[in-house]
């Protein structure tokens, strides 16, 4: 099951196409502008049934939740 946040019940509709194991696999690899361009993608290219107005709220909930760590900011 996803994890709990904001966004998360959109994030949902993902499950519909394929496994919860896509976006670990994944999740490493994107930051939320990947996370954007995923999302469009599985809309233009795969006809995706998300609605275009909910794209920027999953893509923040999969940046937060299952998104690219963001790199350690060292001190100067």
């Amino acid at each position: 099951m996803l994890k709990d946040g904001p966004g998360k019940d959109k994030a949902m509709q993902c499950l519909a196409c394929h496994s919860l194991d896509y976006i670990q696999m994944n999740s490493r690899f994107l930051d939320k502008a990947g996370w954007t361009a995923s999302v469009n993608k599985m809309i233009n290219a795969f006809g995706a049934p998300i609605a275009r107005e909910d794209v920027d709220e999953i893509a923040s909930y999969l940046a937060e939740n299952y998104g690219k760590p963001e790199p350690v900011k060292e001190k100067p």
